[in-house]
């Protein structure tokens, strides 16, 4: 089925098709730029108030750094400021009668940016993770958690239709501190061929790291919150009754698995401001007052460890927060993470993070991962060193400490993941717009380029898949 659907796939994008739209978008993108900077011109009696539109922004950026890092009245003026920055630039623009050309210039880049992205989505191949065509399990175990997802397995009733599957339910009492590796092994040692969880992203990991120990298939239950592992597999996040399929009618992922201290991951580990943080007792019930509460003397560096990091031949000093994901995220986000392209490119992403002030934070405002305080680098290892002992870290949302230096590494290929045949797919992300290699496919100047960028760069068809069968 599989198979069928990737032939289709390359016929609707072949060589022609695909790299004939890609330059005719591209060509759009580059008109739009100039429908922008038309807009543009036509307000050039008034440059001044359209700079301050740059400016509203980089105030918002310096706003919400003050806030997040002062308390009382400086936070408050903060919160103000970048609250009322954007809004006074809009007011500003009205005003002074360049609304329409502001909102024209808006759209025209905000379409310039989509026809890019197109364009270079259109040079890529369907060509993703591949899997093959397994038999179903004789002696599957799940290991659920009651309360994941609030409550997810019992309201969507997995217990019943796992065990009708032939399934066997480990179900975790949580009043007992389980531990979800113990089970998992008795489990293998009780002759099960395949684990699965109905659970978090952290259990989720301990129980990969026994499967991948062992050789087994593992499965993903989507029952739990946010379900990051589950959204890069492609499972519908939104129905964990689907996920059950991989147990009749399931094909076979081959992907990497995280390793930290010797501990398995499967999403990230981080450190920095946010590992101090979820280290409170009273994160789980009160985040943002938490996070509040904490970040000024974070941020000042007047709490927590000095870290340093070392990737490969790079050396990151006394960033603030260092992120290190098995697999890079598509784009370099540590505040919404994304999502990632593929599980099985042998390479940890790491993202650090280093702002000293309202200057810094607003040119991270206006630049986003282009901006001087942020690095965004691939390795297969990493090493995070501190000046204290010990160093807190969140692995998949697991508040842990760990002896220093803490490395970082990653295991490819040695997790089997069991996915249903039919599953929705991992949403696509548009990748960062490279503006010279759009320049250079609008005017053919590079007649290879597809070929070289096919052999480089994945696609994003509808389950980032191909069948080996």
């Amino acid at each position: 089925m599989n198979e069928t659907r990737t032939t289709r796939e390359t016929k609707r994008h072949g060589p022609d098709t695909g790299l004939g739209s890609a330059r005719a978008l591209a060509r759009l993108a580059l008109l739009c730029i100039a429908g922008a900077v038309a807009a543009v011109v036509a307000g050039t009696n008034h440059w001044f108030v359209l700079l301050l539109g740059l400016a509203g922004l980089g105030l918002a950026g310096a706003g919400l750094w003050w806030a997040l890092a002062h308390r009382g009245v400086a936070r408050f003026l903060g919160a103000l400021l970048a609250i009322t920055a954007p809004v006074g630039v809009l007011v500003l623009y009205a005003v002074s009668g360049l609304w329409l050309v502001a909102v024209i210039a808006l759209a025209a880049w905000t379409a310039a940016l989509g026809c890019a992205r197109s364009a270079l989505r259109r040079l890529r191949k369907p060509h993703g993770m591949h899997t093959r065509t397994v038999r179903p399990p004789r002696r599957a175990v799940l290991i659920m958690n009651p309360k994941s997802g609030g409550g997810k397995v019992v309201q969507y009733g997995l217990v019943e239709r796992a065990e009708a599957l032939g399934a066997r339910v480990i179900l975790l009492d949580l009043d007992t501190d389980p531990d979800p590796v113990a089970l998992a092994r008795q489990a293998v040692a009780e002759g099960a061929d395949l684990l699965g969880v109905a659970g978090g992203d952290g259990t989720q990991a301990l129980v990969a790291g026994v499967a991948a120990e062992h050789g087994l298939p593992f499965m993903v239950v989507t029952a739990g919150t946010r379900n990051h592992f589950a959204m890069d597999l492609g499972l519908d996040r939104d129905d964990p009754v689907s996920s059950l399929d991989a147990l009749s009618d399931g094909v076979e992922l081959r992907v990497d698995l995280g390793d930290i201290a010797g501990r398995p991951f499967v999403n990230t580990a981080s450190f920095g401001t946010y590992a101090h943080i979820v280290q409170s007792p009273d994160y789980r019930d009160a985040k943002a007052v938490t996070a509040l509460d904490q970040l000024p003397d974070l941020l000042a560096g007047e709490a927590g460890a000095v870290l340093n990091a070392r990737v490969d031949e790079e050396r990151l000093e006394a960033p603030q927060a260092v992120l290190v994901s098995n697999n890079p995220y598509a784009r370099a986000d540590p505040l919404t993470g994304g999502r990632r392209e593929r599980l099985d490119t042998g390479e940890l992403g790491v993202i650090a993070v280093r702002v000293g002030g309202a200057v810094q934070a607003a040119e991270l405002a206006l630049l986003g991962e282009r901006a001087s305080g942020m690095t965004v680098l691939t390795s297969r290892r990493v090493v995070v060193e501190s000046d204290e002992e010990t160093i807190p870290v969140a692995v998949d949302g697991e508040a842990l400490v760990l002896p220093a230096p803490v490395v970082c590494s990653i295991r490819p290929g040695v997790l089997r993941v069991r996915v249903p045949r039919e599953r929705p797919g991992a949403p696509y992300v548009a990748p960062t717009v490279d503006w010279y290699r759009v320049m250079r496919l609008a005017f053919d100047l590079s007649p290879r380029a597809r070929e070289s960028h096919d052999r480089s760069a994945p696609s994003r068809d509808k389950n980032q898949e191909q069948s080996d069968d």
